[in-house]
């Protein structure tokens, strides 16, 4: 799989990758923090802890806000921020996968496959740039 680079430091692909993060993170989060209810109910989760949704809202806003901002920054900052998502996608499949057996939803297995999605293209990003 060619590379290409941008400044011959960062791929765009990679580039490409964080804006799109930032996009499905926003997606989740507005309607966690304004909608949680209406979301965790479409979603099939429980309603009763709106404060925890909103939360995780917050989270999801803060993480994928930074990957937006910072997605034209430069090599050291990109590892510093691969190295954040591998460690957020890696425990969310942990805790996701924890999870699966408990009464629920269908949605954790589609959640599961975006942050396995995520994980492994956070993990071939960070290997390249380990490279150099």
């Amino acid at each position: 799989m060619a590379i290409t680079m941008t400044d011959h430091t960062i791929p765009t692909g990679l580039r490409h990758w964080f804006v799109a993060h930032f996009i499905v993170d926003i997606l989740f989060a507005v309607p966690l923090i304004l909608f949680p209810a209406l979301l965790l109910q479409v979603l099939g989760f429980e309603t009763t802890n709106l404060l925890l949704a909103r939360l995780i809202g917050a989270a999801l806003v803060g993480i994928g806000g930074v990957s937006f901002i910072m997605h034209k920054k430069d090599i050291s900052e990109y590892r510093a921020m691969l190295q954040l998502k591998l460690l957020w996608s890696g425990t969310a499949i942990i805790a996701i996968i924890l999870s699966l057996n408990d009464t629920g939803t269908s949605t954790k297995w589609v959640l599961l496959a975006i942050f396995i999605v995520f994980f492994l293209a956070w993990g071939y990003y960070f290997k390249q740039l380990s490279k150099k």
